[in-house]
């Protein structure tokens, strides 16, 4: 944090009483830009459509490389 001092070699840090990292915590929360209801449904959309493409990729590539493996070791398509 920008509150804190640094701390040099051979000196140890100053501890923070509870009720000031409370109040600090407090502060950082107040900063922290929310997202609004639609940019949350948005952003979800977006995390799902992305999740679905790479299991899809991921499966097709598991299917062809098991069929490819089957076929190298037993000469046989099926």
């Amino acid at each position: 944090m920008s509150d804190s001092k640094p701390v040099r070699d051979g000196e140890k840090a100053e501890r923070t009483n509870p009720v000031t990292f409370y109040r600090q915590v407090v502060a950082e929360l107040r900063k922290v830009v929310w997202p609004t209801q639609e940019q949350l449904v948005t952003y979800f959309i977006v995390v799902m459509v992305f999740v679905l493409m790479m299991m899809a990729i991921i499966s097709a590539l598991d299917l062809g490389l098991g069929r490819l493996a089957f076929f190298v070791f037993t000469g046989q398509s099926e």
